[in-house]
């Protein structure tokens, strides 16, 4: 197990590039199942989940070429042997983002098995989407309550008109990845249309799959006979991009985030704006100016300030954390409502013991009352709980008086590539250590 040690309370100056979305990732090596052909994408992060799902499709028979961070895939063959294996279902019980292998397996090869995948704790994440609409294309599922595992079936996909009961981001990846190979016309209503989402359906316009409506909730999918070869290239990560403000604001830096993709970052820029960070673009770069406090705007009629997550096009949840964190020293009080995961909150405790102003009112909602800069944090041993708000309290760290240790980095690493270093490059005080 390792840990990071953490010497705060300095100001950062320089630059730093955002890695590859991993959200998008996620998908779209998923979507490479679904031709025999080589498809090549560029600018993958090389992080865990990244890394595992890629060795996850080597082990499924996927020939796999890397060269700094593009990678080609090439699934020829697929051993269907090897998803009922015991290392198959330890591999998924890792990475939630192998559910998305479901969809792809179905179009291709009209058959597929998935064990109850991993991921973050951070409350109810159910699959309902994902198997109510593989159903409505005519696939039949099979449940072995022994060894949690689902067979999946599908002789003929049949396009249809389906109305998602949540605009779920991978539900809506499989659907679409099994409805472009599917017979007739599928039309999809609620559909999520994160910019994930619409990166997926590019990539498989350029494989030869047809898809009206990127970019909306509605998507309209004639169905093909085969995908071929294409090359794509990620977006740049949008919760990296906010991580970086939410670092600037509460270290008091002078950071410029590289090749932002600021076109794709929707509301973000504006609720960081709403906490009184300022922002300047410059072409595809945000510069934050060192600030010595920033005031939290207030509504219209003078009520306080509340941030909530929702689906795109609102505010990310993946953000909320951070969000949370740089509130506590801001100037001003924020409600922050977390709506979709009930247990996302919960690391708050961990910033209590550094000192922060946090009600937590309920598992979705905390209170966060800012200390305007005026007292610090204090440096604390603690353990990160998730992706997000491991991430979050790193922030924390970097800003606080004295020395933090945050154990269970790993989860960190799940989602941000070789942090520590790219944070020294700013000049931050931190080190990996191995206990």
């Amino acid at each position: 197990m390792s840990s990071f040690e953490i010497n705060g309370s300095r100001r950062l100056e320089g630059e730093i590039t955002p890695q590859g979305a991993k959200n998008e990732a996620l998908q779209v090596i998923c979507a490479c199942l679904l031709t025999s052909e080589k498809v090549t994408i560029h600018n993958i992060p090389d992080i865990k989940d990244v890394n595992k799902l890629i060795e996850l499709l080597v082990t499924l028979g996927v020939k796999v070429g890397k060269s700094g961070s593009s990678v080609t895939f090439e699934a020829g063959e697929v051993k269907f042997d090897f998803l009922q294996t015991k290392e198959f279902r330890e591999k998924v019980g890792s990475l939630r983002g192998s559910i998305m292998i479901l969809g792809p397996m179905l179009a291709r090869f009209k058959k597929g098995f998935v064990y109850l995948p991993g991921g973050d704790k951070i409350g109810r994440r159910r699959l309902d989407t994902h198997f109510t609409g593989l159903g409505k294309l005519g696939a039949k599922f099979s449940y072995n309550s022994e060894d949690n595992l689902y067979s999946v079936e599908a002789p003929e996909l049949k396009g249809t008109y389906m109305l998602l009961d949540e605009a779920s981001v991978t539900g809506t990846a499989n659907i679409v990845m099994a409805s472009v190979l599917a017979r007739g016309t599928t039309t999809i209503f609620n559909a999520a249309c994160e910019p994930y989402i619409s990166q997926l359906c590019l990539m498989l316009t350029r494989m030869g799959a047809k898809i009206k409506g990127i970019g909306s909730n509605l998507l309209t999918i004639e169905g093909v006979e085969k995908l071929g070869a294409c090359e794509h290239t990620l977006l740049s990560d949008m919760i990296e991009v906010g991580s970086f403000i939410g670092l600037a604001a509460m270290t008091g830096s002078e950071v410029t985030i590289k090749n932002a993709g600021i076109r794709h970052l929707g509301l973000i820029p504006d609720v960081f704006r709403s906490l009184g960070i300022k922002l300047m673009f410059n072409g595809d770069d945000i510069i934050i100016r060192r600030q010595d406090f920033y005031e939290v705007e207030s509504f219209m009629d003078g009520s306080i300030m509340t941030i909530a997550d929702a689906p795109w096009p609102g505010f990310t949840p993946d953000l909320i954390s951070i969000v949370l964190v740089v509130a506590t020293q801001a100037r001003g009080s924020v409600l922050i409502h977390q709506k979709m995961f009930e247990s996302r909150l919960f690391f708050v405790d961990k910033l209590i013991d550094m000192g922060a102003k946090i009600i937590l009112c309920d598992p979705h909602r905390a209170t966060v009352i800012g200390l305007d800069h005026k007292y610090p944090l204090k440096g604390i041993r603690m353990s990160s709980p998730d992706i997000r708000a491991g991430v979050a309290l790193l922030i924390a760290a970097l800003s606080a008086q004295g020395k933090s240790i945050i154990d269970n980095i790993e989860q960190i690493d799940r989602g941000y590539q070789n942090i520590d270093v790219r944070l020294q490059n700013l000049g931050a005080d931190i080190k990996r250590i191995n206990s």
